[in-house]
C-alpha cells in the first residue's frame, strides 16, 4: 500500500498506523479519532470506511464499486451518524433514538461488504441517554461491526467511552501544507490560499469550505467589526451585546475564535511580527489599531480570551463570561478611525 491511494492531505503518521493495522487484520472494532474541529477527522474515518471494504489491490482503491459508493454517502453497510439539525441557534444533539437505530442495524447481516461500519460525527454531541446506550454496544459489538467516532471534545465524552476505543489524536497541518493543498487540489488562486492557510490555523477542512463559502467570509466581516466597535462603545451597549450573543450558542465559539485572532494579530503588530498575521488582508487597519491601545493591556485581555473556549467548553455560563470579556476589552486612545 501507499500513502496515494488514500484521499488525505496531510495526517501521514495516522494512515500508516491504520494501513499497518489493515495489513495485520488489527484494526480495533472501535476507533476514535480526536482533534479540532475540521481537521480531516471525517474525511479520515470515511477513506478508512473505504478501505475496510475495499475490493481492489491497493485498499483503499478509489475505482473499485465499494470506493465509489462510500465516496458518494450510499453504500448500504457504511453509515453516518450524526447530530440532529440545530435549533434557535443551539447546537445540534445525536440522541438515543439515533443510537437505537444503529444497534438495530448492527444487528443485521450486512448486504454486500464483509462488515458493516458506523461513523458517528461530534459523539461530544451525544446526550447522556444516547452516551450510554452507545457504551453498550461498545462493550459487546456484533463481531461483524465496526464503529469509527469522531470528536472535536474528547474530554466532553465519557471516560467509559474513550476506554474502549483506540484513540488517534489527529493535530493540526503546517500552514505551508494547508496552503499548498488549497492551490495544487482545490485550484485556489495563491493570494487566497495564502490568506486562508493562515486563518485556518492548521485545519484544512475549514480552509476549504471557506473557498467558496460567502455567508462565511460575510460573517466573519461583520464580527471582526464587532469586535473593534466594542472597544469604543460604552458598559451598557456591551453587556447588550453579550446578552444577544449568549442567546447563539452555534455562533459563541467560532466568534470568539475570530477576537482571539483579531487581539493576538494586533499583539503582533505592537511587538513588531507582523509577518506572523493570521488576518494578513486586514495588515493596514491591524497597524492602524494598534497604536492606540497599551501592549500590556492587549496582553492581559488576550490570555483572557485565550481562556474562554476551555470554560465555554466546560458548561461555564454563556452570558456571564462574555458580560467579563465585553466590560475587560482595553480601553482604546483617541486615533484615526
Amino acid at each position: 500500500m501507499t500513502l496515494s491511494t488514500w484521499p488525505i492531505f496531510g495526517h501521514h503518521w495516522a494512515v500508516d498506523l491504520l494501513e499497518r493495522g489493515l495489513r495485520a487484520g488489527r484494526l480495533p472494532h472501535a476507533l476514535l479519532l480526536a482533534g479540532p474541529a475540521q481537521i480531516g477527522k471525517r474525511t479520515l474515518a470515511t477513506a478508512l470506511a473505504a478501505a475496510l471494504i475495499c475490493t481492489g489491490a491497493e485498499k483503499p482503491c478509489g475505482q473499485c464499486r465499494a470506493c465509489r459508493l462510500v465516496q458518494r454517502g450510499v453504500h448500504p453497510d457504511v453509515r453516518l451518524v450524526a447530530a440532529s439539525d440545530s435549533e434557535r441557534g443551539r447546537e445540534g444533539v445525536l440522541k438515543i433514538d439515533q443510537i437505537r437505530e444503529l444497534q438495530r442495524e448492527a444487528s443485521l447481516a450486512p448486504m454486500e461488504a464483509p462488515r458493516k461500519i458506523f461513523i458517528l460525527r461530534e459523539l461530544e454531541r451525544a446526550n447522556l441517554p444516547a452516551a450510554n446506550a452507545l457504551l453498550k454496544t461498545l462493550e459487546e459489538p456484533p463481531a461483524q461491526v465496526t464503529l469509527l467516532l469522531t470528536s472535536a471534545r474528547p474530554h466532553a465524552l465519557l471516560p467509559t467511552i474513550i476506554s474502549r476505543c483506540q484513540v488517534l489524536n489527529l493535530r493540526t497541518l503546517p500552514r505551508q501544507q494547508v496552503s499548498e493543498a488549497l492551490a495544487t487540489h482545490w485550484q485556489a488562486p495563491a493570494e487566497q490560499a495564502e490568506l486562508l492557510a493562515r486563518l485556518a490555523d492548521g485545519r484544512l477542512g475549514w480552509a476549504v469550505q471557506r473557498l467558496t463559502d460567502s455567508p462565511a467570509w460575510e460573517e466573519r466581516t461583520r464580527r471582526l467589526a464587532e469586535v473593534r466597535q466594542l472597544a469604543g462603545q460604552s458598559r451598557l451597549q456591551r453587556l447588550a451585546y453579550a446578552d444577544e450573543l449568549s442567546r447563539s450558542p452555534a455562533a459563541l465559539l467560532p466568534t470568539l475564535t475570530l477576537w482571539i485572532s483579531w487581539w493576538r494579530d494586533l499583539l503582533l503588530v505592537q511587538q513588531g511580527c507582523a509577518g506572523a498575521l493570521r488576518n494578513v488582508d486586514l495588515a493596514a487597519e491591524l497597524a492602524r489599531e494598534a497604536a492606540r491601545f497599551d501592549p500590556g493591556q492587549v496582553h492581559r485581555y488576550l490570555a483572557r480570551l485565550q481562556a474562554a473556549p476551555a470554560q465555554i467548553n466546560q458548561n461555564a455560563n454563556a452570558r456571564l463570561l462574555l458580560e467579563t470579556l465585553v466590560l475587560h476589552i482595553p480601553a482604546a486612545q483617541p486615533g484615526p478611525a
